[in-house]
């Protein structure tokens, strides 16, 4: 750390900054789930709620967690007229989105259907009025993740990594309310509370962007919309972001079609892969995720500026940080698997039997928590230099091994061969995103003495968290 620079130095405190809003979006995401497991368990009722909740929070994922800003945010710093760019690509995606939804509202069990392929009619119909509250999140996600690109580029990160804690909160309200309301109520309740939760999360971001005044880039676009001048731009940004999202979705693509397939077998798997997805999402969130955030604008103004030295030093300085902390909370996760479900989920309506099938689940989806962290690292060059082609061909490759394993998996193993599959496609998503930015870059990196301190760590944390398991499973049971 003796060679960091005071922008190195910045930029860390940057990365734990949004790490600390993460985690806390992530500890009431978390809470919230503690509660859903007590109101509603592994049941039919909690199977509905997230196959409705599921396509909406696909999309807060592949938007929030950087598809859109990963083709808008290299355009937008290119961009000659910022606020005619931003203000065309805005209303386009609005349109098409508050239309869609508009569709989804009035016809909701095709989709609902697309979403549950193993459930009957009955159960469609039941689920379907949920799809369609449900939905409209999306609509509201887009905008503040528009408005958090926004912010991003001029590297402010804390609103957004906030903001996620007040959905939580407007839902563990309505959990709290409703506790001891029957299953269809509680079911409702959180819907609607969905919705209050992405508006309050699109007024924090507004109320951001008002006290950094850049709304008056945002006004500047409205009031000067000759679209000529921006044609050019919003071609370039069209044929980054089918890629992009490709590129940035995998894990969520993923998921999805687990859950689909998770539909298939035995009543609660839908809610095991739920709350164990959660569970990784957490050191996912708060370590890759963050730091990627918080990096790519860098990355992006230096590879602009043809400064390749600076960029591979962000990156060098962020791959030990990652590997470090990825490979203590994949360990943990893995040998600690049953205490953490345990202490989180296990209460009211959630049962051992619960926690052992949630506790294998989360033992699969670890095994894939440091090749997904440390991919989403290395994707940051190819997105910045504008290789989003090459990143959704890295990502259908991933993709394909995921599907396939899963389809091999999901009988002998049931939810867990589903999240074993998922961590397959991880590491074929790190193989080839660091063969594309070169296996060289990599060789530099482990190159050091990091890599002996790195693996005798490894060494003693397994040791440590295999006795510590012994210790509290004797104590659970």
């Amino acid at each position: 750390m003796h060679n960091l620079t005071p922008k190195s130095i910045m930029r860390l405190r940057s990365i734990f900054t949004n790490s600390f809003g993460i985690l806390l979006s992530r500890i009431t995401g978390l809470g919230r789930d503690v509660l859903m497991a007590s109101a509603l368990g592994a049941s039919v009722w909690s199977d509905m709620f997230f196959v409705a909740f599921k396509l909406p929070n696909l999309f807060r994922r592949i938007f929030a967690e950087g598809a859109f800003t990963q083709a808008f945010m290299p355009s937008f710093i290119a961009s000659r007229h910022k606020g005619v760019f931003a203000t065309a690509i805005f209303l386009r995606f609005l349109l098409f989105l508050a239309a869609f939804s508009l569709l989804i509202t009035l016809f909701p069990e095709p989709i609902t259907k697309l979403l549950a392929w193993g459930w009957d009619e009955k159960l469609i119909a039941q689920t379907a009025p949920l799809t369609a509250i449900n939905f409209w999140y999306l609509d509201l996600i887009f905008i503040v993740t528009f408005l958090a690109t926004i912010l991003q580029y001029k590297e402010h990160f804390a609103t957004t990594a906030l903001s996620t804690a007040l959905l939580n909160i407007s839902m563990i309200s309505a959990l709290w309310i409703y506790m001891k309301s029957d299953p269809k109520t509680v079911a409702y309740a959180l819907s609607y509370a969905v919705l209050i939760g992405g508006i309050l999360q699109v007024v924090a971001h507004l109320i951001a962007i008002k006290k950094l005044k850049l709304h008056r880039v945002l006004l500047g676009g409205w009031q000067y919309r000759r679209k000529k001048d921006v044609k050019e731009e919003i071609s370039h940004f069209n044929t980054l972001f089918l890629p992009g999202i490709l590129g940035n979705a995998t894990p969520q693509i993923s998921a999805f079609i687990d859950t689909i397939l998770a539909t298939f077998l035995a009543t609660g798997s839908v809610s095991y892969l739920f709350y164990a997805n959660r569970v990784f999402q957490l050191p996912l969130a708060i370590i890759a995720i963050a730091t990627a955030t918080v990096l790519f604008p860098s990355v992006s103004k230096a590879l602009k500026k043809s400064d390749e030295e600076a960029a591979y030093r962000h990156l060098r300085e962020a791959f030990w940080l990652l590997a470090f902390l990825l490979g203590l909370a994949m360990l943990g996760g893995i040998l600690l698997a049953e205490p953490i479900v345990w202490l989180l989920f296990e209460r009211g309506k959630f049962g051992s039997v619960q926690t052992l099938e949630t506790a294998k689940v989360l033992q699969m989806y670890m095994i894939g928590l440091l090749p997904f962290g440390l991919a989403k690292l290395f994707s940051l060059f190819l997105y910045a230099s504008h290789r989003h082609k090459r990143a959704a061909k890295i990502a259908l490759y991933s993709l394909i091994a995921s599907v396939s394993a899963s389809l091999l998996l999901m009988h002998p193993l049931g939810a867990a061969g589903l999240a074993l599959a998922g961590s397959i496609g991880g590491w074929v998503l790190f193989l080839f995103t660091v063969k594309a930015v070169g296996f060289d870059r990599l060789k530099a990196i482990l190159y050091d003495k990091k890599l002996l301190y790195f693996i005798l760590l490894m060494l003693l944390a397994a040791l440590l968290f295999a006795w510590v398991n012994t210790q509290l499973l004797t104590w659970i049971r």
